[in-house]
């Protein structure tokens, strides 16, 4: 259960044992590439800076997950909560968020408990980052 398809053992952080900062940016990247799409949460996005919020992403995952401190040292404490305030996050926009990040977690083809994991993490974070219930 805890063997990918690519024959990744069980041993270490999540970080490695997912395959490190590569898989973390392959799954940022996925992901924007649907909410570039949607016309629901795109207009969040910085439009301007998409690289910049690609790696903020990724550095941020990459960090919650094991991985080096890079996020805090650049950025400080995540604050998510606090980050995504000036935001309306309705159920709708917190659903087209899943519906990205979905997709690009089953793009990785992780080991089915790595997979749960992961998708544990995001869906409670994206139902915590819903502000607005009209």
């Amino acid at each position: 259960m805890r063997v990918g398809l690519g024959g990744s053992s069980a041993s270490g952080s999540f970080f490695d044992r997912i395959g490190g900062a590569p898989t973390f940016d392959r799954l940022v990247r996925r992901f924007y590439e649907g909410v570039q799409t949607d016309d629901v949460i795109w207009p969040m996005y910085p439009q301007d800076d998409l690289e910049g919020a690609i790696s903020r992403l990724s550095l941020f995952l990459q960090q919650y997950w094991g991985g080096p401190g890079t996020y805090s040292e650049e950025r400080g404490h995540p604050r998510l909560r606090m980050r995504h305030n000036p935001f309306r996050i309705t159920s709708e926009a917190r659903e087209h968020w899943l519906l990205h990040m979905r997709d690009a977690v089953e793009s990785l083809e992780l080991a089915p408990l790595d997979e749960a994991e992961l998708w544990g993490y995001l869906d409670r974070a994206a139902h915590a980052m819903t502000n607005t219930f009209d």
